[in-house]
């Protein structure tokens, strides 16, 4: 099924973009865990960086799932309502092939009986609850001291400096994640926050880069060929609409390395544990946590939604037409980092209920 995943734990999630509500029902979660509504509250407020107005209403009415703030084990089930029913569209929308969106795929897909307002299930509004999900998920796996962040490390052709790959801390996790602007380097961010302003007032879009990192995930986790840590952490991570690409570690780079180089030593710390010198495997060998950092960089592509005229197709006489966007997004990448964070909670905790002694 498109929209459900299974790992353990299962996500499920459903809506459109300007349906009534779209939701989330999470999975054999372990029962008795605490969930603060107030961290939750500000997870899922993270989405909206920059001060743009909810899409939805930004905290999920929980169905099932919580009671007494402590996890059942039964299914939890929550969801948001949409505010705004209403969608500005085009007259033909239902008949139109956009450049950059999925109105044309999803039409194939399903026979043109998809809703396909304002990209309907495709809708980078389904975010908020896989945002959901893996805040719940979050909260279980710090109290274990197990913690995942995330910063912007490039927008269009400025760089933030990226995470140290081998001395990544919990606490420099939690200082980028408190930032109105999550960057390491302000001065980088202040240069991309620009570029966003220029693109925005040039009716354009840009992508962009997130650099995430899970700190004090215990070696062992995972498993190999088809169930590793990186493929279930990648399926959820493509979930996040405008996704293009994704690597681990030192990624395409090790390409231009030879063996020696890309190989990460071993040694034993004064603490006896085991360690590596570099981390260009980025925490995960042969689809198992090592015990070092993970680390991970998400590629986007620039919002479909641009000002200004393109050229697009209506497939229902196959003639071609000339469309303007309803609306302009100069920028989804910082409204991203959270969502990121979030898939890689899901997938981490969804292998951690394997390890011993985790519940």
């Amino acid at each position: 099924m498109s929209s459900f995943w299974n790992n353990r734990i299962s996500v499920s999630m459903f809506g459109e973009a300007h349906g009534p509500a779209i939701g989330v029902t999470v999975d054999n979660l372990p029962s008795g865990e605490y969930i603060d509504a107030e961290e939750l509250a500000r997870f899922m407020a993270r989405r909206y960086l920059g001060g743009s107005a909810p899409a939805v209403n930004s905290m999920p009415h929980i169905m099932s799932g919580i009671f007494k703030d402590r996890t059942t084990g039964t299914p939890l089930c929550a969801f948001l309502q949409n505010p705004d029913t209403s969608a500005p569209q085009h007259d033909n929308l239902d008949s139109l092939a956009r450049p950059g969106h999925a109105d044309y795929t999803g039409t194939m897909r399903y026979r043109g009986f998809n809703d396909v307002r304002d990209g309907g299930h495709f809708s980078d509004r389904l975010t908020a609850p896989l945002c959901f999900a893996g805040a719940v998920c979050a909260q279980i796996l710090e109290r274990r001291g197990i913690y995942t962040g995330a910063h912007i490390l490039q927008i269009h052709n400025i760089k933030d400096n990226p995470f140290d790959p081998v001395n990544i801390t919990r606490d420099g996790i939690l200082s980028v994640r408190e930032k109105d602007f999550p960057v390491i380097n302000d001065r980088k961010g202040w240069a991309m926050i620009e570029d966003i302003n220029k693109a925005h007032e040039g009716g354009e879009s840009l992508g962009g880069v997130i650099e995430c990192a899970a700190v004090n995930v215990p070696a062992g986790i995972g498993s190999p060929i088809f169930d590793g840590l990186e493929n279930n952490i990648a399926q959820l991570v493509f979930g996040i609409p405008n996704v293009r690409g994704l690597e681990f570690g030192a990624g395409f780079l090790s390409a231009k390395m030879v063996g020696s180089q890309n190989n990460d030593e071993f040694y034993v710390n004064d603490h006896g544990h085991v360690l590596t010198k570099t981390n260009n495997h980025g925490g995960i060998l042969g689809g198992i946590s090592s015990g070092m950092p993970i680390t991970l960089r998400v590629a986007f592509k620039p919002s479909e939604y641009v000002a200004g005229q393109q050229e697009a197709v209506n497939y229902r006489d196959m003639t071609s037409e000339t469309v303007e966007s309803v609306k302009h997004i100069p920028c989804n990448v910082p409204s991203a980092v959270p969502c990121v964070e979030a898939a890689v909670n899901i997938a981490l905790l969804s292998h951690m209920l394997d390890y011993p002694n985790f519940c």
